[in-house]
């Protein structure tokens, strides 16, 4: 690892100190699989009053491409809205157990129905089995809310990382397709370019947790073809046109080499005239939101949220 910044914040030191395993790019895919488990999978059970169910729903070719949700739904009678949530994890790795905390975490914050998708993972189903997993759970989340306790007509999609990069990747989906109408875009740390030259990724190689190469790694394995990249719903960013998109809530971390694609793409959407709020933590690192006990995690979760009340107009 590198010499630590000395304006890193305390609580990414924290992370760094608990996390202590080979980089991604030095496992296997079962081994790199198994790591974020090991980080992220708490074995204690939750104390927290949600109803969580697991439901299998038609995926984007029918039953025959099925897909996991988990939905988690705070108490009482009333329709919540509903986030779509997709866990992070470079495409590879990642499931319904490695976002459980989060997506409790979030459930409670921001009072609504979460839905996290097991969308299927690369490189056994690279770019686009994703995406495409993605938008046919956002349409079935829509389609069937009340199902889960949910407000159909009050519908944001999100994600941390990879997932961010899909939610982004199923809004634009959904504009040209039509609907669902999604309501909000939350999006922690997104990929949303194909390009490792950015300033972020050359302060931010290595010795911060996310590496520029498992961003390589991850990236490799998630694309068939090199010129896929260059596909919007691959690289957000790329996409020519981002008007008419939901409001968004873009979270970015000083220490993390997807820090200026993150902020380019909440760029690029504040000037295509969307409503976005971008939310950056200069002394934290990648995947910091996950962690329940840190305060810089607390403060993005309010952040969060927030804009998700004023997005479902309450």
């Amino acid at each position: 690892m590198t010499d630590r910044a000395p304006d890193l914040h305390p609580d990414a030191k924290t992370i760094l100190d608990r996390v202590g395993l080979p980089p991604t790019h030095a496992l296997s895919i079962d081994g790199a699989r198994e790591a974020l488990r090991d980080l992220l999978v708490d074995d204690e059970l939750p104390d927290d009053d949600l109803t969580v169910h697991d439901l299998s729903i038609p995926g984007p070719d029918g039953p025959e491409t099925a897909l996991g949700m988990r939905t988690y739904a705070p108490p009482g009678d009333d329709a919540r809205p509903v986030l779509v949530y997709f866990h992070g994890g470079g495409w590879v790795r990642g499931d319904l157990d490695t976002h459980d905390g989060l997506c409790r975490l979030l459930a409670e914050a921001a009072d609504c129905v979460v839905c996290s998708v097991d969308y299927r993972r690369a490189p056994e189903h690279p770019f686009p089995a994703p995406v495409h997993d993605a938008y046919a759970a956002t349409k079935w989340a829509a389609e069937h809310a009340g199902v889960v306790g949910g407000d159909p007509d009050r519908i944001a999609v999100g994600g941390d990382s990879a997932g961010g990069n899909l939610a982004a990747a199923t809004t634009l989906m959904a504009r040209e397709r039509g609907g669902p109408a999604i309501d909000h875009q939350v999006l922690l740390y997104p990929v949303t370019d194909y390009d490792f030259d950015t300033d972020s990724y050359h302060e931010n190689a290595s010795g911060y947790l996310l590496s520029r190469a498992s961003m390589q790694w991850y990236w490799a394995r998630y694309l068939d073809d090199e010129i896929d990249g260059a596909n919007p719903y691959a690289s957000p960013l790329r996409a020519p046109d981002l008007s008419g998109l939901p409001s968004a809530t873009v979270v970015t971390a000083g220490y993390d080499p997807l820090r200026d694609e993150g902020a380019a793409y909440a760029d690029r959407l504040r000037d295509a005239g969307v409503s976005v709020t971008h939310a950056e933590y200069p002394g934290m690192v990648h995947v910091f939101a996950s962690f329940p006990d840190l305060d810089r995690a607390r403060d993005a979760r309010a952040t969060v949220a927030s804009d998700l009340d004023a997005a479902f107009g309450r």
